[in-house]
């Protein structure tokens, strides 16, 4: 059976749904917006600085079931405006390193408070030691 999961360290969920679910060996985050987890409001500045605070919240929603963006098999990035392509994507292959789970990019008319970037992901969880 799935099991939720809460991570203390990324925004409050706005909405009927949790950070992730793990379903055996995955786990399936839910998408993240730029807040900023401990004012609960959308950070200011481009969408480089809010590609890097998406992945921030993503990253605490890893590592409280264990997991690190080393982990992501599959991303899906959600762009407002798919001219802020080449800023995200600078930002997230910077973040990712060597690592490149598969991804989809995808242009949305509007999301959650109107972020200009949402990102959400699958993970294998690792063993435990």
């Amino acid at each position: 059976m799935p099991t939720p999961v809460s991570a203390p360290g990324a925004p409050a969920a706005i909405g009927p749904y949790s950070h992730a679910m793990r379903a055996g060996n995955l786990l399936f985050c839910s998408g993240q917006t730029p807040i900023d987890p401990t004012t609960g409001r959308m950070i200011e500045g481009d969408v480089s600085a809010m590609t890097r605070r998406v992945l921030a919240n993503l990253s605490e929603v890893l590592a409280a079931a264990g997991c690190s963006l080393h982990d992501v098999v599959k991303t899906t990035v959600f762009l407002r405006d798919m001219a802020d392509f080449q800023a995200m994507n600078a930002v997230y292959a910077e973040v990712f390193g060597d690592h490149r789970p598969a991804r989809s990019t995808i242009a949305v008319r509007s999301n959650p408070l109107d972020a200009p970037v949402e990102i959400e992901c699958i993970a294998e969880i690792p063993p435990a030691p």
